[in-house]
């Protein structure tokens, strides 16, 4: 991002905007590390591209979540792009609750990285690569981020409140997680180191 962009969306997260959309930190803290206790995810070392496509989707409706919406609805686009890059370019740090629920299993590991084929189930890291850290703006980091969030949005998609990622891969693919399965799955990735900060700009 450029110096001026960068500002920008260091302003934008800390302030807030003058449409009235608060402060990103309320919720995800005062670097983006998330707070795990209260639902909120980690966007440091997010991707970029994939950070802004989730605002624009919250904005237009077709991501729904009762908090994210109406803040979505108050930034321009160049304003999600500059916190976007903004958020992309902190490392991320572990905090207080961001790890697994309960002890890692070799289900969750054997899920993850090698999917459930008797149930037509593929591996999470054929997506969201092979440790976990994500692929482009479609396939987000998992790695690092929260059990209790990542449970969330697997549980969203298996209910379908949450929808609109490519292809509709994910709900296809949360139908055929068990709960156990979820849970196991979940507590793998909350386990695995996140990435470092990243460069990767939003082009329009």
């Amino acid at each position: 991002a450029t110096a001026f962009a960068a500002l920008t969306g260091e302003q934008l997260a800390a302030k807030g905007t003058s449409a009235g959309a608060p402060s990103c930190t309320t919720c995800h803290g005062p670097t983006g590390q998330g707070q795990a206790a209260a639902g909120f995810p980690r966007l440091a070392s997010m991707d970029a591209k994939y950070l802004a496509r989730q605002l624009a989707a919250f904005a237009d409706g077709s991501r729904v979540n009762p908090i994210m919406g109406p803040v979505a609805k108050l930034l321009t686009a160049p304003e999600m792009t500059s916190v976007s890059e903004f958020y992309a370019g902190i490392p991320a740090m572990k905090q207080p609750g961001d790890g697994p629920t309960a002890p890692v299993t070799s289900e969750g590991t054997s899920v993850a990285l090698k999917g459930d084929w008797n149930n037509g189930l593929p591996a999470c890291s054929q997506c969201h690569g092979p440790d976990g850290l994500g692929v482009g703006a479609s396939f987000p980091q998992l790695a690092g981020q929260s059990a209790a969030y990542l449970k969330a949005q697997i549980t969203a998609w298996k209910t379908g409140a949450r929808k609109g990622e490519p292809l509709g891969l994910m709900q296809g693919v949360a139908s055929k997680l068990s709960d156990a399965q979820v849970s196991a799955v979940t507590d793998f990735y909350a386990s695995l180191p996140a990435a470092a900060a990243r460069s990767s700009k939003v082009k329009p």
